[in-house]
């Protein structure tokens, strides 16, 4: 009965840093604006405003889901808790298995709730935009830009997130010259905003009949879901150009049937934006200039912190354009991220979606970071 004991020691150790994390998630206030919103909600007339009152049943959400979430870790805790008293009580170990499997579980909810505090950015808590374009080298390259969108909606999985393809499109052989998916849910850019840069692969190559070694790049882009309110860039229908066209990726039986893609290109910058993975014309479009509202605002953004921290140089979690950030070394079963230099053995788990190791560290010195140029500006 020695390993129940040491769980009821690890459990109560485990205590006061829930409660820090109640603190930390401000459930009270949060209970209270749900009291607040719910009232709103129920006033004669609420529903004739239909944006209004989606975007209030929205915002429920969310706080609902904190609250709920940290309840079920204070459930978690109090089942593990009876679990160990009960078995040190009738002698019985036969629940041991289990404990260490809900306390591994538990432990790392914990964990991923509270770097989910440190997500303090204007848009972190915004659904994640994730565009993936091979770079040069035909194939190889196509073929590692789909091994890129396989790991991120297997980390999306992982997470419980929802993924939507916004455009897809095949490469000539294997693989995709490029996508874009959006992962929704609560912090998934804040998360997921340090992905944004140059992804190396160095591996033998499966295309290469002589068995050489080669060395690809993608890109990932990483922007924020930027909603009507949030968005600060005016789109203009005079800067918008749109062009109608059959969709040429990977789509089902509509393809190359029903002019339903979409193209907008924003005039004054030449950004360029395609959706063509819905049936539909008009939600290609709402698709297409959300993804351009993201991008601009990203561009934007970008240029108004290299202006503000030119002396800046580490660019942790912010993956700055045609940044190398990353290597996935085959070979030697590595995974190396540049700007932390943090290095990890187990290649195959991180392509499978295991990316948390990674993900969390970028996080914690994004905020160390942040921490220390506050005080030198301070």
């Amino acid at each position: 009965m020695l390993e129940f004991e040491e769980y009821k020691v690890k459990l109560n150790n485990a205590k006061p840093g829930l409660e820090d994390l109640r603190g930390a998630l401000k459930l009270e206030s949060a209970q209270k604006e749900i009291e607040e919103l719910e009232a709103a909600s129920e006033r004669e007339g609420f529903w004739n405003d239909v944006e209004k009152s989606q975007k209030v049943q929205k915002r429920l959400k969310t706080l609902k889901n904190k609250v709920e979430n940290f309840q079920k870790l204070c459930a978690a805790w109090d089942d593990m808790y009876t679990i160990c008293e009960m078995a040190i009580e009738e002698n019985d170990d036969s629940m041991l298995e289990e404990l260490e499997s809900e306390y591994k579980q538990f432990s790392e909810k914990v964990e991923e709730t509270r770097l989910g505090t440190l997500l303090t950015g204007e848009y972190d808590a915004n659904n994640a935009i994730l565009t993936f374009h091979a770079g040069a080298g035909g194939t190889e390259a196509q073929d590692w830009a789909s091994m890129l969108y396989r790991m991120y909606n297997m980390w999306a999985d992982r997470h419980g997130y929802k993924v939507r393809v916004m455009d897809y499109l095949d490469g000539d052989e294997a693989g995709i010259k490029s996508a874009t998916i959006m992962i929704e849910g609560e912090n998934a850019y804040g998360f997921l905003k340090s992905e944004h840069g140059i992804h190396r692969l160095v591996r033998v190559s499966p295309f290469d009949a002589a068995g050489r070694r080669h060395t690809s790049f993608a890109a990932v882009e990483v922007m924020p879901e930027i909603s009507d309110d949030d968005n600060e860039i005016e789109l203009r229908d005079e800067d918008i150009k749109m062009d109608v066209f059959r969709s040429s990726g990977a789509g089902g039986q509509h393809v190359n049937k029903t002019e339903s893609a979409i193209r907008i290109t924003h005039l004054p910058t030449g950004t360029v934006v395609e959706c063509q993975d819905e049936r539909s014309q008009y939600k290609n479009k709402d698709r297409a200039m959300k993804i351009l509202a993201s991008r601009l605002y990203a561009a934007e953004s970008a240029r108004q912190s290299a202006e503000r921290s030119a002396e800046r140089r580490s660019q942790v979690g912010t993956g700055m354009r045609n940044e190398r950030i990353r290597t996935y070394n085959f070979p030697q079963g590595r995974v190396t991220d540049h700007r932390i230099g943090l290095t990890l053995y187990k290649l195959n788990q991180v392509l499978d979606g295991d990316l948390d190791e990674i993900i969390d560290a970028l996080t914690l010195a994004d905020q160390a970071e942040k921490l220390r140029a506050s005080v030198e500006e301070a």
